[in-house]
């Protein structure tokens, strides 16, 4: 009877997940349908990204993928604080374009 390795079948299981999950976040970086909705699949990328060195760490021994995922973590958590500021600014933006626009001739307010 062949011992079964549970390490080797949790790393496969990593992989397999982390590949799940970065498909279907493709779907929502590609389908939006808001620009958050873009953000918080890049993150899943960054999140399934980390996920894997850390599952690489565990495959071959070597400690540098963990380096690589701390700053893979690292350039994703400043990246997205970016873009939802970003966000949040061409909201306010957009909302004092709205405040400013003078209401034209034959247009009915409130509809």
């Amino acid at each position: 009877m062949m011992a079964v390795n549970t390490g080797e079948w949790a790393i496969a299981a990593m992989v397999v997940c982390g590949l799940g999950a970065s498909g279907l976040a493709a779907v929502r970086v590609l389908r939006g349908p808001t620009q958050a909705d873009r953000v918080v699949a890049l993150d899943i990328f960054l999140a399934t990204a980390v996920a894997l060195c850390v599952g690489a760490a565990l495959a071959t021994g070597d400690t540098a993928f963990l380096d690589v995922g701390l700053v893979l973590a690292l350039v994703g958590f400043v990246g997205t604080l970016g873009w939802a500021r970003m966000l949040d600014a061409a909201k306010a933006n957009e909302a004092q374009q709205d405040r400013r626009a003078p209401e034209r001739p034959g247009t009915e307010t409130g509809k």
